[in-house]
């Protein structure tokens, strides 16, 4: 990766861009449509093909614009503000976000065998597990999408920063200019009249609360990855901790009240970036695999079947959903 840094005189104008490399073949187009129909409204927008934000970071604050390069084979993100000065540490939540580190002709591989998803992987070679840039607003979102359709649940989460969030004065671009609701925040707000249950407002804000506290941690920090020539033993014993890491905040998440497996493993596909999640009572998923073969209609039923996409299970939940979307013309499924 390399960060090109653009100096000024007048630091509250600094800019810097950063490249962020990527494998061919990268579905672009279809990264951004899966981000546009889940863009918190007021937070995050995609526009003329980019996907923009306002952000904190490192104590610096300031804007993100982050499109595909026109000829080389990587994304650009214009980072404009204070929060520019640490570019080149920006790499590591946008590479969550955008999943620049994917090999697709790996992922390809292991789900082409499989013949329901060989022509889904021959559609969309490139397709990518989409992020997120906070693990907080992804299971938030999560937890209000809970038996509701995508649109609605981007509604709601837009009325929770209205409501909750901070506008951000003076900011350029309208629909980038507030800040997420803190836990602390979310947690002591009167959400009545929100749109949603008691019992999931009650699930949100005990989430949000568990978060303030401390109780819970819900940002991965991935382990320093293993540097070439290690011996297999080593490489094993990353792979346990990561495991065991993942094993853990699953566990975290999923002993608060109101979040179920399927939010658990939503939030590890695309927050905790665990390539081989798989939100198993989507029902979206369950339908799919049902038109496929009538006699898997329950989730329990279809557990063969799909433990056989591992280690690239969230890529597949991916697939299945893009061919609906496809079919649509919309964001449907996640």
């Amino acid at each position: 990766m390399s960060a090109v840094q653009h100096a000024s005189s007048d630091f509250s104008s600094a800019s810097a861009e950063l490249e962020l490399p990527f494998r061919e073949p990268y579905d672009w187009p279809r990264m951004l449509r899966f981000l546009t129909g889940r863009a918190t409204p007021g937070v995050e927008a995609v526009e003329d093909g980019a996907w923009l934000r306002a952000i904190d970071f490192n104590g610096a604050s300031g804007t993100l614009a982050v499109r595909r390069h026109a000829r080389k084979r990587c994304l650009v993100a214009r980072i404009d503000g204070p929060v520019s000065e640490h570019a080149a540490a920006l790499a590591v939540p946008l590479a969550r976000i955008f999943d620049i580190h994917a090999d697709p002709a790996a992922v390809g591989a292991g789900l082409s065998a499989d013949p329901w998803l060989a022509p889904l992987v021959a559609a969309a070679p490139g397709l990518r597990v989409p992020g997120a840039w906070s693990g907080f607003e992804l299971v938030v979102r999560a937890i209000v999408g809970q038996q509701v359709s995508v649109k609605a649940a981007t509604t709601i989460v837009g009325r929770l920063v209205e409501r909750v969030g901070k506008r951000i004065d003076g900011h350029a671009h309208t629909r980038t200019a507030w800040r997420f609701p803190t836990p602390a925040d979310l947690a002591a707000a009167d959400l009545t009249g929100i749109g949603m249950p008691g019992k999931r407002i009650a699930a949100l804000q005990g989430f949000a609360a568990s978060v303030a506290s401390g109780a819970v941690a819900i940002e991965r920090t991935p382990a320093p990855a293993i540097r070439r020539r290690k011996s297999a033993a080593d490489l094993n014993t990353h792979a346990d901790t990561e495991r065991a890491t993942l094993d853990a905040m699953r566990a975290a998440l999923l002993a608060l009240p109101g979040i179920g497996p399927w939010t658990v493993e939503y939030v590890a596909m695309r927050a905790w970036r665990d390539a081989d999640a798989w939100p198993a009572t989507d029902l979206v998923l369950m339908q799919t695999i049902a038109a496929r073969d009538p006699a898997l209609a329950r989730a329990t039923q279809q557990r063969a079947r799909t433990d056989a996409w591992r280690p690239w299970r969230a890529y597949a939940a991916m697939h299945l959903w893009n061919e609906i979307a496809d079919r649509a013309g919309a964001a449907r499924g996640g």
